[in-house]
């Protein structure tokens, strides 16, 4: 790769990655207030309302000739929504049958599953530093967010449904982009109307079942209308940038970026709403989990880092570029 190239490829990662955090921080400031201070409590059904929206976006750049005609295979389509439905609903039950604790535990295993879906599924290989500063950032945030653990059959259960489904869409996101040449925008255009028609569908129930309070007999006004309005016009960022982000980064990659999130809203909520919380357990936390980050784009980004495990072809023989050397340009 160039030294052009590689910058321009630094860039539009940054760019992506900066694209994903402010809409995903966005995001969860707007419903946690439309669902802490205005009672809005059905996450299911607003998740299905996200990605209506987002089909709305696609079919008018599809009209407006931004989105080309593509094909994605019915069973794999299926296959898709099916793990990312299980996703959704999955977290939301994790919430709310265990603790913080455990749930954020269960968050934290995403990164050794994903790793195992690839090394598996992709025969990737990781060097020993990689697997180390993976490590160092599941430690670091482990130290700021775990708290009280415990845990019931139930919510392990619905824990460990959660993790896996979170990871093979994910890893799917990347797998699809990658088999069926689809932008971020084609695969979009393909599984947001699915997601929003079943989530649309199954969300009151399954709301009313975690709940107990069905999303008809909800008071709206003005200023809960309005975030859900907000909400819906964050999410078609954040869907877009999930799927911009696993595509130039993997699974993997999205899942250790993704914990810098969650630094950056335990300092962002420090900023606004004042040092309740902060103590030295978080802050060690902080500093050992952006250690391990930096420590993770370094090692990976070196060559065996990361690589795909094949056998030499005969274009590889030849002198060719092999597959290995494209995977280490996508950490």
């Amino acid at each position: 790769m160039s030294a052009g190239k590689g910058d321009r490829k630094a860039t539009l990662d940054a760019a992506s990655w900066l694209f994903n955090v402010v809409t995903s921080v966005g995001i969860i400031i707007v419903n946690k207030s439309l669902m802490a201070t205005h009672g809005f409590s059905f996450a299911t059904t607003l998740t299905g309302l996200h990605f209506a929206t987002t089909t709305l976006l696609t079919l008018v750049l599809k009209w407006l000739g931004y989105i080309q005609p593509s094909q994605l295979p019915l069973p794999e389509l299926l296959k898709f929504v099916l793990f990312a439905n299980f996703s959704i609903v999955g977290m939301n039950v994790s919430l709310m049958w265990n603790s913080v604790g455990f749930y954020q535990i269960a968050k934290l295993t995403m990164i050794p599953v994903s790793c195992f879906l690839e090394v598996v599924l992709d025969k990737v290989r990781y060097s020993r530093d990689t697997k180390l500063s993976i490590t160092l950032v599941l430690l670091g945030v482990a130290v700021c967010t775990v708290t009280d653990v415990s845990v019931n059959a139930k919510g392990f259960i619905a824990a460990s449904v959660a993790v896996w489904s979170t990871a093979l869409q994910q890893y799917y996101v990347h797998h699809l982009q990658r088999k069926y040449s689809l932008s971020s925008f084609n695969l979009l255009g393909h599984t947001a109307p699915v997601q929003a028609a079943s989530l649309l569908i199954l969300g009151p129930f399954v709301d009313f079942w975690l709940t107990s309070k069905t999303v008809y007999a909800y008071d709206y006004h003005f200023v809960s209308v309005s975030l859900i309005l907000l909400s819906c016009t964050i999410a078609v960022g954040t869907n877009l940038s999930q799927f911009i982000c696993i595509g130039r980064f993997t699974a993997v990659s999205f899942q250790v970026l993704g914990h810098m999130k969650t630094i950056l809203v335990l300092i962002l909520g420090f900023i606004f709403f004042g040092k309740e919380g902060l103590n030295h357990q978080v802050i060690l936390g902080m500093f050992i989990a952006i250690m391990g980050m930096i420590w993770y784009g370094n090692a990976s980004s070196k060559p065996g880092g990361k690589e795909r495990r094949s056998a030499p072809s005969k274009s590889q023989k030849k002198g060719t570029v092999s597959e290995s050397s494209e995977v280490d340009d996508k950490v």
